[in-house]
């Protein structure tokens, strides 16, 4: 709810989380442990990712079927509804339905990184802050006003998007912990409204879609693309001399200790190491690669020869760039 720009839940009693996190069990025994009720509300795409501890409703649709589920659980001035990760839309009837009780949890600075891309792109743009922040959820996409916020210094330790997600999960869980005393113990939350001649938009990204390498990139762009695919994903896409093989390139780093390139030579293997190999880049810099794995999952590092060419052809390129990946409440 909303006072003088405040924001506050009266006598905190409920909880209900919309869409999914890999930390949600944690937060429900937070909840518990300050005899907070959770609820879990959640779409039919993200069920599969939830544990079989807990215990959730499926509601694709926030309509009549969702309003008549939240009346019969809790009293909604006594609520704070939270969105976490939803593929949900909010639309003015349901915000207002929910009185304002209604939040999201965004692991990026706004109004800087408004949408659902992921860490890839701060990956992609070398962008070392971490924030944890908490707005108030309005008809637009991540444009409410902010409740409350926290930004760190990613360590450098972090590299890809999998180590990117445990550090957001850490912060997270410190940063809900933090909101959820400051509210039941009446703290001042202030609204700090975005300001509107600020911001940008990453749309979500598709591994298998948008993540192909352009070896024309100079070499740090090169790297850092390589590493916004890398793990948890299946690794930025790429093929082998003149074959269809196609491939994907993960667990790289950089190196300057090597005799100057040409842009010719780039994604050109110029040694074999056993266990990694030294690829060309368009400038002084080459790529040092630890893992090729081919469409079966397996690491071929090992049948990589020296000359042997890593290229994608330009129709592949395009392609990727063209691409917008959608995900909805029942895709997966």
């Amino acid at each position: 709810m909303i006072n003088n720009n405040k924001f506050f839940v009266k006598n905190l009693s409920n909880i209900v989380f919309i869409g999914a996190s890999p930390i949600l069990g944690k937060l429900i025994k937070f909840n518990d442990s300050i005899n907070i009720k959770s609820f879990v509300i959640t779409s039919s795409s993200q069920s599969v990712s939830l544990k079989k501890d807990i215990d959730y409703v499926v509601h694709d649709k926030l309509d009549d079927k969702f309003k008549n589920y939240i009346l019969k659980q809790v009293e909604i001035d006594n609520t704070l509804f939270i969105s976490i990760e939803s593929r949900n839309i909010f639309k003015k009837d349901i915000i207002d339905f929910l009185n304002n009780n209604l939040v999201n949890f965004h692991n990026f600075r706004l109004p800087l990184n408004a949408g659902g891309g992921g860490f890839s792109w701060q990956i992609l743009r070398d962008d070392r802050l971490h924030n944890s922040l908490v707005h108030l959820v309005d008809e637009g996409i991540d444009t409410g006003p902010i409740i409350d916020h926290e930004t760190t210094i990613v360590p450098n330790s972090c590299i890809t998007p999998k180590d990117w997600d445990k550090y957001d999960l850490e912060r997270f869980e410190i940063f809900y912990k933090q909101l959820i005393k400051k509210i039941t113990e009446s703290k001042d939350l202030y609204l700090q409204p975005q300001p509107r001649y600020l911001g940008s938009y990453q749309p979500r990204l598709s591994t298998p879609h948008n993540g192909f390498i352009d070896w024309s990139l100079e070499s740090h762009s090169l790297a850092s693309f390589i590493n916004a695919f890398d793990d948890p994903f299946e690794g930025a896409s790429t093929y082998i001399n003149s074959t269809s093989q196609k491939v994907h390139i993960k667990k790289i780093t950089l190196h300057g200790g090597e005799s100057s390139n040409h842009p010719f030579m780039s994604g050109l293997v110029s040694r074999h190491d056993k266990d990694w190999i030294v690829v060309s880049t368009t400038d002084k810099y080459m790529l040092l690669i630890r893992e090729v794995i081919n469409e079966s999952g397996k690491n071929i590092i090992n049948q990589i020869k020296v000359g042997d060419r890593f290229f994608t052809p330009e129709d592949e390129l395009i392609k990727a760039r063209k691409y917008r990946a959608r995900f909805t409440t029942t895709s997966r």
